[in-house]
């Protein structure tokens, strides 16, 4: 699980900016492992309603939430779906629109939904199948 939880972090990780920022690897608490999960599906379906991903990428990443223990106050990961829902990525401590990072890095949200949408099919890839 950890080596799947930590590439489906790294599209999170990369949207967000923050690994650029960071040297070595956050600790994550599981509350905040499942608060990240649930941002970056909610990230997922605002590029869904984009037409920038689609139903299978969904899928992977609601199996990706499945692997995480869900806590026993979800507050922090649901307002953290919903800012993802909305089209900001929240993650390691870094917000972020979409749009902003679009901006910065001159290319679209439709590009950076893409990538983001591959690394978490890669992500399932590795996951055992069920």
């Amino acid at each position: 699980m950890k080596k799947t939880f930590a590439t489906t972090m790294i599209a999170s990780a990369l949207l967000a900016g923050a690994a650029a920022a960071q040297t070595e690897t956050p600790q994550l608490s599981m509350d905040d492992a499942y608060a990240a999960a649930r941002n970056q599906l909610g990230v997922l379906e605002y590029c869904q309603s984009k037409d920038a991903a689609d139903a299978s990428v969904l899928d992977v990443q609601n199996r990706l939430l499945g692997m995480i223990p869900t806590p026993e106050d979800t507050s922090a990961a649901d307002t953290a779906y919903e800012k993802g829902k909305a089209g900001t990525v929240s993650a390691m401590g870094q917000e972020t629109t979409l749009a902003s990072v679009a901006e910065t890095r001159s290319t679209t949200e439709t590009a950076l939904c893409q990538q983001m949408a591959q690394l978490v099919t890669q992500a399932g890839e590795q996951m055992p199948p069920g």
